[in-house]
C-alpha cells in the first residue's frame, strides 16, 4: 500500500510538471505559426485566439501520450538513480509490482487519449475549417495589416495603409492600385473609412487624395484630385469546405473503403494503442545501469519512441497507397512493439527474479 501511494503521488507530480512544460511548448509553436499567418494577411488578427484553441485541442492526444510516456520513464529513472528501487526490491517488491499502480494512474490518460483521437480531435479540425471559412467570408478589408501591402486577387487590387485607428475604424495614408479595363489606376489618400449604404452595400470612402489613371506604354494619362471618393467593396465569396480526412468523423471512416480514409482510421486507432504500449515500455527502459551512464536509458527511450512513431507513419502511408492491408497494418507494428516490451520485462526479471531479489542471491541462499 505504501509503495503504491508513493509511486502514484510521484507520478502525479511529475505528470503535472511535464504537461505544463509540453503545453507551453505546443502553444508557443502554434502562436508563432498563427502570428506569421496574421502578419502575412491570411488570418484576421481577431481570429488567432479561436484558431489557437482548435489547433491545440487537435494535438492534445499526442501531447498526453508523450506526457504519460515521459512521466513513467522519468519517475522510475529517478527511483533507480536514488536507489529507491533497490529498497523496494529488497522489501519484496518486484518490477511487476509497478504494473498495477502505473496502469491505475494511466487509465484516465488513456481514456482521454481515446476520446481525443476518435472524437474531439476530428471535431476540433472541423470547427477550425468552419471558422476559417467564416473569417474568409467577411469583407477582405478586415485582413488589412498596417504597414504591409495586401493583395486581393479576386478584386485585382493592392492595398497599403500606414495606420488604422481601432476606435473609429479610420485609416490614414491609403494607397490603392488596381487594373480597370486595361488601365492602371493608382489612388492615394490622406485618410479613409468604411461606410454602409442603405442597401447594405459597403464602401471604403477616401478623403483628400489623388487618382492616377493611364495605359502603360501610351501617352494616355489622367490625374484627378478629389475631396471624397468611394469604392465599393465586393463581398467575399464563401469557399467550399476542403476535403480533409482529419476532419471526417470516426464513425464515417469506420464504414469507408477509401484507402486514404482507412489510413486516417488506422492513425486514430493507433494513437491510444501506442500510448498504452509506450507506458509499459517505459517501465523496463527506466532501469539505470551505472556502468553505462545515468542518461543512457533516456537516450534509448528517445530512440525507441522515434522508431515506433516513424514506423506508424510509414505503415499509414503504405495503407493510403494500397500497399498494405488495414488489419495487417493495425496489428503488425503494435505486436512487434508489444514483443519488445515482453522481451525487456523478461530480461529484467531474469536479472532480478520475480520477487525482485537478484538471481545470484537466491542461488546462494
Amino acid at each position: 500500500m505504501i509503495f503504491r501511494r508513493s509511486l502514484v503521488r510521484e507520478l502525479t507530480a511529475t505528470a503535472l510538471g511535464l504537461f505544463v512544460v509540453l503545453l507551453g511548448i505546443l502553444f508557443t509553436n502554434l502562436v508563432l505559426r498563427l502570428l506569421a499567418r496574421a502578419a502575412g494577411g491570411t488570418v484576421a488578427a481577431d481570429g488567432i485566439l479561436a484558431l489557437l484553441g482548435f489547433n491545440a485541442l487537435f494535438y492534445f492526444n499526442i501531447l498526453l501520450s508523450v506526457t504519460l510516456f515521459l512521466t513513467v520513464l522519468l519517475t522510475l529513472s529517478r527511483w533507480y538513480r536514488d536507489s529507491e528501487m533497490i529498497v523496494w526490491f529488497t522489501s519484496g517488491q518486484s518490477i511487476t509490482s509497478c504494473l498495477k499502480p502505473i496502469l491505475w494512474f494511466a487509465t484516465p490518460f488513456l481514456a482521454a487519449i481515446v476520446a481525443l483521437s476518435l472524437y474531439l480531435s476530428p471535431w476540433a479540425e472541423r470547427r477550425k475549417i468552419e471558422y476559417e471559412r467564416q473569417l474568409e467570408s467577411r469583407d477582405e478589408i478586415a485582413l488589412i495589416t498596417p504597414g504591409l501591402f495586401r493583395e486581393f486577387p479576386r478584386a485585382n487590387l493592392v492595398v497599403f495603409v500606414e495606420s488604422i485607428n481601432t476606435f473609429d475604424g479610420t485609416v490614414r495614408n491609403v494607397f490603392l492600385h488596381s487594373v480597370d479595363d486595361g488601365k492602371d489606376v493608382t489612388t492615394v489618400a490622406r485618410s479613409g473609412r468604411l461606410e454602409e449604404a442603405p442597401n447594405r452595400d459597403r464602401f471604403i470612402v477616401l478623403n483628400e487624395g489623388r487618382r492616377y489613371e493611364g495605359r502603360p506604354g501610351t501617352a494616355e494619362f489622367q490625374l484627378v484630385e478629389f475631396e471624397k471618393l468611394g469604392r465599393r467593396i465586393e463581398p467575399a465569396e464563401v469557399r467550399l469546405s476542403p476535403t480533409s480526412t482529419k476532419a471526417i468523423p470516426t464513425e464515417v471512416l469506420a464504414f469507408s473503403e477509401n484507402r486514404v480514409e482507412r489510413a486516417e482510421l488506422f492513425w486514430r486507432l493507433s494513437v491510444p494503442i501506442a500510448a498504452l504500449v509506450l507506458t509499459l515500455l517505459a517501465i523496463p527502459l527506466a532501469y539505470v545501469n551505472p556502468r553505462m551512464g545515468r542518461s543512457f536509458n533516456l537516450v534509448a527511450a528517445a530512440f525507441m519512441y522515434m522508431l515506433y512513431s516513424n514506423c506508424l507513419n510509414i505503415v499509414q502511408s503504405f495503407i493510403a497507397q494500397g500497399k498494405l492491408d488495414f488489419w495487417i497494418g493495425l496489428t503488425l507494428p503494435h505486436l512487434i512493439a508489444a514483443s519488445v516490451v515482453l522481451a525487456l520485462f523478461h530480461r529484467q526479471l531474469s536479472a532480478t527474479g520475480l520477487l525482485g531479489l537478484p538471481q545470484r542471491a537466491k542461488a546462494a541462499a
